[in-house]
């Protein structure tokens, strides 16, 4: 049974006079999702907004550390993460959450958490080849050699979103200009 609560997903927004959404930042490994995130991070609170990030990386070391790369593991991270960035919009944060989220139907699962125009996705759009040139932390190349299985883009596929709010092409733009656009949407 839910336990009723009288501060509700209503009233929490309301006291920190902002509409809570879940932006969800998907891209290929190294496409710049974190980047972005941050610097919509950075500007939205420089504007007096509650918001916080959800990263990848950063999940892995904690609530999700016991899951592994496998598609099912991977589902299941998504699944975890959606469910603590439903929550985080119910207290009337902006949520920022930054994974690859490879499979087009666990993206869908996430949006289905939340009403019509709570949750943003953000396809940040970068080429593999560019992806690979960008691998500051060494991931393709170990990928490519067989050390990293079940890697997005090398052997597991990324599903990119087919109708995202907002497609960010990295190439075609510097990170504070993507950053901008989706600050520019949230504000719109």
């Amino acid at each position: 049974h839910w336990q009723p609560v009288d501060v509700d997903n209503v009233a929490a927004p309301r006291a920190k006079q902002q509409k809570p959404r879940c932006v969800w930042f998907t891209g290929l490994s190294g496409s710049g999702k974190s980047t972005i995130a941050n610097l919509v991070d950075k500007q939205l609170h420089a504007l007096g907004h509650h918001t916080f990030i959800l990263d990848g990386d950063n999940v892995r070391h904690g609530l999700n550390k016991d899951l592994g790369f496998t598609d099912a593991d991977r589902v299941e991270n998504i699944r975890r993460v959606a469910e603590v960035a439903k929550l985080m919009t119910d207290a009337g944060l902006i949520v920022l959450v930054s994974f690859i989220s490879p499979f087009r139907a666990e993206r869908q699962l996430a949006r289905g958490l939340f009403g019509a125009d709570e949750f943003v996705e953000v396809f940040v759009d970068t080429p593999l080849e560019e992806a690979e040139r960008r691998d500051v932390k060494g991931l393709y190349a170990k990928a490519r050699a067989g050390k990293i299985p079940n890697f997005t883009g090398i052997d597991s596929p990324y599903e990119a979103p087919e109708s995202p709010e907002l497609h960010l092409a990295t190439l075609d733009d510097d990170p504070q200009a993507l950053a901008q656009r989706v600050v520019d949407y949230l504000r719109g």
